[in-house]
């Protein structure tokens, strides 16, 4: 019977706070105008779960994803998805090799640390299955072998939107294994007006890394531990349960979306310098969390509404319980 991790100590979360802060100062240097989208790779990352970033080309999503690799010094591998993309060229395959008689695994891109998978949705869906294997498990199968990849395993993943010519619409069982979909904008007119002053300087430095793999493994470590009460988990319960009653949602949030909205918030508290969860911190991952899990009903879509403020509605007339809304350090 495995022992529960006690909840990080104050002086280990002050610690780790500290430490990601200067991870998240090393990215806003580099990447200028994003710091919500920036925040939630993040949260993502002491989550240990994989991100969709969805947006418009130009917007800095391929330069957030190389960030955050040169910032953990970990190994970054980048694949261009294309309708002609195969399975194989993502992970790899096994080729005979004529002077040792034997058959070689050549290992594709996928094998990284940081795999940014960009413009995932301009290929066909069997490769897009390719890396479902790879998110879930961190591992890739190969004529009946496993290869691991490693705890360190990351996906970023980019999208442009659905609406763009040459784009296939991801499988509801691909989506599902993203911790958070971000939607990345526009930056706002003064970020935007100093990445002009800057011009390409912003886009030519990546930073030098500010944690390694043991540190990042540490910090997930501690977002992993931070304590849950009850009375929060009972509130994530009732936002599951307020999205199947919907009238406005035909496809409600599962339980696994449960679990990720937990394991986030989990990683946001931390962030926040707290070795306990709040609900706040359960609101401000709500939407990336749950938007790619939720389908509208075909009267909400006729109405006009988006997921995202059927989402907003929800989380306003949920009730925190007073216990959950008042949790303090034990």
């Amino acid at each position: 019977m495995n022992t529960p991790t006690p909840p990080p100590t104050q002086d280990d979360v002050r610690a780790a706070a500290t430490t990601i802060e200067r991870l998240r100062g090393a990215l806003r240097a580099t990447v200028i105008g994003q710091e919500q989208a920036l925040d939630d790779v993040l949260t993502a990352l002491l989550a240990e779960g994989h991100v969709l970033l969805e947006g418009v080309p130009g917007v800095a999503k391929t330069l957030l994803a190389r960030a955050v690799a040169a910032a953990t010094g970990l190994q970054f591998a980048r694949v261009q998805f294309t309708p002609d993309l195969m399975p194989a060229d993502l992970c790899g395959t096994r080729v005979y090799s004529p002077e040792t008689r034997t058959w070689e695994v050549h290992k594709g891109p996928v094998f990284c640390e940081v795999l940014l998978a960009d413009e995932i949705n301009r290929t066909p869906p069997k490769t897009q299955a390719a890396l479902l294997e790879a998110m879930e498990e961190r591992q890739v199968t190969l004529d009946g072998t496993r290869h691991d990849l490693g705890a360190a395993f990351f996906v970023v993943a980019t999208q442009n939107p659905l609406e763009f010519e040459g784009t296939y619409p991801l499988p509801e069982a691909q989506t599902d294994r993203f911790l958070l979909k971000i939607v990345v904008g526009y930056p706002a007119p003064e970020a935007e007006l100093a990445l002009l002053a800057g011009g390409a300087r912003h886009r030519a430095t990546l930073p030098a890394a500010v944690v390694d793999r043991e540190t990042l493994r540490a910090l997930q470590g501690s977002a992993a531990a931070v304590r849950v009460d009850d009375s929060v988990r009972r509130y994530v319960l009732d936002l599951l349960h307020g999205t199947r009653a919907s009238n406005s949602l035909r496809l409600g949030a599962s339980p696994r979306a449960g679990l990720m909205l937990v394991r986030a918030a989990q990683a946001r508290a931390l962030m926040q310098g707290r070795s306990y969860v709040l609900p706040d911190d359960v609101k401000a991952v709500a939407v990336p969390v749950l938007r790619h899990r939720l389908a509208l009903s075909t009267d909400a879509e006729l109405d006009g509404l988006d997921v995202v403020r059927v989402l907003q509605a929800l989380l306003e007339k949920t009730a925190v319980l007073g216990a959950a809304a008042t949790a303090t350090a034990a």
